[in-house]
């Protein structure tokens, strides 16, 4: 048990076998650092978090949520508010059926003669969907009445229709899915009792 003798002068150690206590050197670099490397901190950031864009219409399907043509409604509503609020309708000429876009882009122009103005957040409540012998889906709506327009007697800006207005959108199916096709009548519809979740 030599290996684990000790010698007076070994301060305790380990004894190497052989029994030498004496102190080696090598000529192997070591592989620690002879210093940490500094601590690197990530500089202090001062921009505040953006804000979530608020939406511009609410869309609710109500009990027709499953249905299809109301979730293509859902789906490409936005686009159509966003190019009645700009008074824009070139992102409707690029997206929906030509239909479609010949019934509203007359309402956009009629906007920019007559001075109207929709001020969003718009809500629209889905209150029915039939399907038609055109093989379409007649989604009948109530729009919040966001129209509005300054009359200089008063010095304000006058709601068109409080209660809101309704609006039926027939939907077809396409290769891309279901899109508005063209507007329909809205008579029948009684928007009265709606509640607009804005």
């Amino acid at each position: 048990m030599s290996a684990c003798s000790k010698d007076t002068g070994d301060g305790g150690r380990p004894v190497p076998v052989g029994g030498d206590s004496g102190t080696t050197t090598s000529s192997t670099p070591s592989t620690a650092p002879s210093s940490a490397p500094p601590a690197t901190t990530a500089p202090a950031t001062t921009a505040k978090p953006t804000a979530p864009t608020a939406k511009q219409v609410i869309i609710q399907p109500g009990n027709f949520a499953s249905n299809p043509a109301v979730q293509g409604l859902v789906t490409s509503y936005p686009l159509y508010f966003q190019a009645l609020v700009s008074k824009d309708d070139t992102i409707l000429k690029k997206r929906f059926p030509s239909f479609f876009y010949e019934d509203v882009s007359e309402e956009i122009v009629d906007a920019k003669r007559n001075g109207w103005v929709m001020k969003p957040p718009g809500s629209v409540v889905v209150v029915g969907a039939k399907a038609t012998p055109d093989d379409t889906v007649a989604v009948q709506t109530c729009r919040s009445q966001t129209t509005q327009y300054w009359d200089p007697k008063t010095r304000n800006w006058t709601v068109v229709a409080p209660k809101g207005t309704p609006e039926v959108i027939e939907m077809i199916q396409t290769g891309v899915g279901w899109l508005p096709y063209r507007m329909a009548t809205s008579k029948g519809v009684n928007c009265s009792s709606v509640r607009y979740p804005a």
